[in-house]
């Protein structure tokens, strides 16, 4: 699918599984690092029905094959069972076992418990900056996002992201049987799509999707098992004001977000865009917080005032006798940074509440700038150097 140098690298000698949305070269990437003697596809009908009859006919396929060795099994979270015979090969053939999966969610109820210690998890999502690097293009990902099948190929973009979800609600979430009903569950993604970076309201998505409050925590908990969508926790130090208690949503891409929102065949207007990019950098501090191994919890940080800061890097928690230590950074739209914009990290820092390593502003003008102890950086410049660890 992609001819870009992906970031992540396969584990040498230990078995993982490798979870990401589907669409995110998964499978791609696991035949150019994965020198596998046997593959397992159970997208494919017969191995589906054959293995779900019996999972312990695995071992009549791999029983030739010696310690060291590497299995590869696509979509595992078709066949839990299956993971019970995989941790015995693991412990008595001593083979390594490759593991695809596109949600975590069936794996949860079915035992992947069992793998714990002897299989790594790594996940996979689009493109970053660091894998496109000559061929980034902002605007494009803002539009379109950067799932490999669209950005590769962004004159079939409409197209491809309009199969997309109708291939996540059909095979993600019908198939799987993860809501009892369909159709309040598509109205709850269109309107979750549509709020794509703002706090979770409960009440009022509940109301505008006519479904029962009780549902949405679970529906977008199904989001998050399916890996297409990923909360970010309010930040709350308790600097003497009230704060936000509620976590945003953000999707995994604002491709797929535009398309769940039907609005491919509408140009964005501003409002949207900034919540595109939001979303594209969030996106790249997982990204690089997984690849780098940094594991730094991320959040955001608003007070009734009106003051916010997009995102929070905690590099140290806070105890009794120490304050937490943070990066701070603003991110917009704009190609000229407004000095005003400095306002919520000050107040942030001033408040006492956090001990701040740093402060950035990020934007989408040309000039590097110092304000107030806030690095300002064009958003290309920053993501430079987060690859380079400059960043955290």
């Amino acid at each position: 699918m992609s001819k870009l140098k992906r970031l992540l690298k396969a584990p040498k000698n230990k078995s993982f599984f490798l979870f990401g949305a589907r669409g995110v070269g998964k499978s791609t990437w696991i035949g150019e690092s994965i020198e596998a003697s046997v593959k397992v596809n159970l997208l494919q009908s017969r191995s589906y029905l054959e293995l779900a009859k019996d999972p312990g006919l695995i071992e009549s396929k791999v029983a030739h094959l010696k310690p060291g060795d590497w299995v590869v099994i696509d979509e595992i979270q078709k066949i839990p069972d299956l993971l019970t015979e995989v941790h015995r090969l693991i412990e008595d053939n001593k083979l390594l076992f490759a593991m695809t999966g596109s949600s975590a969610r069936k794996l949860k109820k079915g035992g992947a418990d069992l793998l714990a210690g002897r299989a790594l998890r790594k996940t996979m999502e689009p493109f970053s900056f660091a894998e496109l690097e000559k061929k980034f293009d902002l605007q494009k990902i803002l539009k379109w996002g950067s799932l490999p099948l669209v950005y590769l190929d962004p004159e079939n973009a409409v197209e491809t992201l309009d199969v997309y979800v109708q291939t996540y609600i059909r095979e993600e979430i019908k198939e799987e049987g993860l809501v009892r009903k369909l159709e309040p569950f598509i109205r709850f993604l269109d309107i979750a799509s549509i709020l794509n970076g703002q706090q979770i309201n409960g009440e009022a998505i509940a109301r505008d999707a006519k479904v029962a409050r009780s549902s949405i925590d679970g529906y977008f908990s199904i989001l998050e098992d399916t890996l297409v969508g990923f909360r970010l926790p309010a930040y709350q130090p308790r600097a003497k004001v009230r704060e936000a208690s509620h976590p945003k949503f953000y999707w995994f891409d604002s491709g797929v977000a535009r398309a769940c929102a039907n609005l491919l065949t509408r140009e964005p207007d501003s409002n949207w865009m900034g919540a595109a990019l939001e979303t594209y950098l969030f996106h790249e501090l997982r990204v690089y917080n997984h690849i780098h191994q940094r594991l730094r919890p991320l959040y955001y940080y608003s007070v009734p005032s009106g003051l916010e800061v997009d995102f929070i890097i905690e590099l140290e928690h806070g105890t009794r006798s120490k304050k937490a230590e943070v990066i701070l950074i603003e991110l917009k739209l704009s190609k000229k940074w407004d000095r005003n914009w400095n306002k919520a990290m000050l107040s942030l820092k001033e408040s006492g509440g956090v001990t701040v390593a740093k402060m950035f502003g990020v934007y989408c003008g040309h000039e590097r700038l110092t304000f107030d102890e806030i690095q300002v950086l064009p958003i290309e410049v920053f993501l430079s150097e987060l690859y380079e660890n400059k960043i955290f």
